[in-house]
């Protein structure tokens, strides 16, 4: 924890006199995982909008890597790999369009060569030349997914990764994450899914109504209250 890899001091979001998150604080060690878990509203979104620089926040500070959004925001940007919850794509590009799209955006060198390594770790090299409109839920989760990974980002960013997707999709999301984890990159990333959580989160830290309500490693919580579930209904006062 003496030189974590993102630093979250006192961070509030208020939007129109409405408190989006009050107060939030954590640090993400360096290749670590740190899941943020709640339910609908719990300003998860939120909180992973402010450390990628797209909400600023109210008050408090953010630090990546030691650098700060409104100080260098270039380099602040280029630490990072957000993957959103949702994304419209363009109707009428392939999947290997839009990642040699995105590639372009983050010039990544020898583009071709990345977004076909990218196409295969997430399962798409099949799908390649077929049009991402066409796609489940869950492809579109991975192309989004793959996205994220296209520039090798020292922080991963990821909205409800497993949204949408199957059984075996979701242990294959698990295990790109350890192997990314055991590269050295950090992760931080939400969801509701608590046993998702539980596979790979080093960290865990429970929101409500935009407040921690509960935080500490992942196996100190089993430890401490049997499972996150339990944890989990302890931090909104639940049995």
């Amino acid at each position: 924890m003496d030189d974590p890899l993102v630093n979250v001091n006192g961070v509030s979001k208020a939007i129109r006199k409405q408190i989006l998150v009050e107060e939030i604080s954590f640090k993400i060690p360096r290749g670590s995982v740190l899941a943020l878990c709640g339910g609908n509203g719990a300003g998860k979104s939120t909180v992973l909008r402010m450390i990628a620089g797209i909400l600023q926040p109210s008050l408090g500070e953010i630090s990546v890597n030691g650098l700060y959004w409104n100080k260098s925001r270039k380099q602040f940007s280029q630490q990072i790999g957000y993957m959103p919850d949702d994304y419209q794509f363009n109707q009428g590009l392939t999947a290997e369009e839009a990642l040699t799209f995105w590639a372009a955006l983050r010039r990544i060198p020898k583009r071709k060569v990345r977004v076909s390594e990218v196409l295969a770790l997430v399962g798409l090299e099949d799908k390649r030349k077929h049009l991402v409109n066409t796609f489940s839920k869950g492809m579109r989760q991975r192309i989004l997914f793959g996205q994220a990974l296209l520039a090798k980002p020292p922080l991963l960013i990821m909205d409800e990764p497993t949204n949408g997707l199957d059984p075996f999709w979701m242990n294959e999301f698990v295990s790109l994450l350890q192997g990314i984890r055991e590269e050295g990159h950090t992760v931080v990333f939400s969801t509701h899914q608590l046993e998702v959580a539980d596979k790979i989160a080093d960290q865990i830290v429970f929101l409500s109504h935009g407040k921690n309500v509960g935080s500490g490693p992942t196996e100190d919580i089993r430890t401490e209250f049997g499972s996150l579930y339990a944890a989990f209904n302890h931090s909104l006062g639940l049995k």
